[in-house]
């Protein structure tokens, strides 16, 4: 049997393979009809992540069910576990066989193109129906003109603190900058409840956070022409500043993996830190009365706003991809679109309490983001976020750099003292020029 390791499947990367389908699927909008006739004897494999709230998964397979009934597929559903999802999916495109379908994330289509079919007629259809996608969606999910994968959403990443202890530390409402940030943390470090984020090779929390604060001061991994320019005087200027702010963690944030922070505000443990709306949804859930009684005290915030003077924020996007090796392309296309229909979509989201926001406008118009005013933060995930990539282009570099954690290595390194700021930037420029020069 042939080994593949981590580098080998982060280079050649993809995810999906066979199955059925049958029937004829129309669906019409004012700007245009979407007609599959779906693959005699057609069944359908999909991977997706595992669920981080219990509302998604269980909407996403009703749905599924509801599929399958409607249009004579059957549907296999494989959830895989975050860290492992990307891997999977990259053997599944080195080997050519596994999933019909894999959500995988951000921009991984990106590394393996030519290995995917053609979504544009899927795209442009909910494009025109559902109020256009983000620019941010068109970044992952368009290459050369083509889609080549098709967004679903992305878990939203914000600030999440308890309001009491805020209060308690001094301060009546969170920052807007990163100099009351700083501060809110220390102060709240004094008082012995300290705030807390991700430094581990974490896909969501890690790479959400670290991206944010070197962006914040105006470092980029590379510039609008791929050229690799982290080691700069403002990715510096950051990692100064966050050598400070990991003074004020609780211990242990460089293990943390994406569970780590929930588990830890749910103990009571953390005051502060940077999430989906999950911390909320299992404390209002849960069976246990002192965590169901935090939920009326979280609160969720936007990330502070740097010397840059806009938003940068990076959340979790996944994105629907078909493989070419797929005996059954129009049945995969019918369940990706079938997916994204209001009749589906607005339940699933309402289900997981908006973990997932959604990639076309249309949908900020749910009733889940104005039903709690906890959740309306959210609403806004997909058209504030900058790409992965940002300021590049997608391709294989910028879904291998981001694979590789160089952003977040760099980060813990400096905040832990491990390295100088400068001598992490720089070690960060060479892991990424590797990549660059690909």
């Amino acid at each position: 049997m042939t080994k593949i390791t981590r580098r080998d499947a982060i280079r050649t990367g993809a995810t999906l393979l066979a199955a059925p389908a049958i029937l004829t699927y129309s669906l019409r909008s004012e700007a245009q009809e979407l007609a599959l006739e779906a693959e005699k004897g057609a069944t359908l494999r999909v991977l997706r992540p595992s669920k981080f709230v219990q509302g998604d998964e269980n909407l996403w397979l009703a749905n599924t069910e509801k599929f399958s009934k409607q249009f004579g597929i059957p549907v296999k559903v494989e959830s895989e576990g975050w860290e492992d999802l990307r891997p999977k999916s990259a053997v599944a495109a080195n080997v050519g066989r596994g999933p019909d379908i894999v959500y995988g994330w951000h921009d991984d289509a990106h590394q393996y193109p030519e290995k995917l079919a053609n979504l544009s007629d899927v795209a442009t259809y909910l494009d025109k129906k559902y109020g256009g996608f983000y620019d941010v969606c068109k970044k992952y999910g368009m290459r050369r003109g083509q889609w080549i994968s098709v967004p679903l959403g992305a878990a939203g990443s914000k600030m999440v603190y308890r309001a009491s202890w805020l209060k308690e530390a001094g301060h009546t409402a969170f920052p807007k900058d990163l100099p009351g940030f700083l501060k809110v943390c220390q102060d709240l470090k004094r008082i012995n409840k300290p705030a807390g984020m991700a430094l581990g090779n974490a896909v969501g929390d890690a790479n959400g956070w670290c991206h944010w604060i070197v962006w914040a001061h105006g470092g980029r991994m590379v510039d609008d022409k791929d050229r690799v320019v982290i080691n700069s005087a403002e990715t510096i200027k950051a990692l100064d500043y966050v050598r400070e702010l990991y003074q004020t963690f609780v211990p242990g944030t460089l293990s943390w993996l994406d569970p780590s922070n929930n588990k830890a505000f749910l103990d009571g443990q953390l005051s502060l830190t940077n999430n989906g709306i999950s911390v909320y949804y299992a404390a209002k859930n849960s069976t246990d009365a002192t965590v169901k009684a935090m939920a009326e005290d979280i609160q969720h915030a936007d990330y502070p706003v740097g010397p840059v003077g806009k938003p940068t924020e990076l959340n979790l996007i996944v994105n629907a991809m078909l493989f070419r090796y797929s005996k059954f392309p129009k049945a995969a296309k019918k369940y990706i679109a079938f997916m994204m229909e209001k009749e589906q979509y607005e339940p699933w989201q309402e289900a997981s309490i908006g973990y997932f926001s959604q990639p076309l406008r249309e949908y900020e118009k749910s009733k889940i983001w104005t039903s709690d005013p906890k959740h309306t933060p959210y609403r806004g995930t997909l058209s504030n976020m900058l790409w992965s990539g940002y300021g590049g282009s997608p391709g294989y570099a910028s879904a291998a750099v981001l694979a590789d954690f160089i952003m977040v290595n760099m980060v813990a390194a400096a905040a832990s003292g491990a390295k100088s700021s400068r001598d992490a930037a720089a070690e960060a420029q060479k892991r990424a020029e590797r990549y660059y020069k690909i």
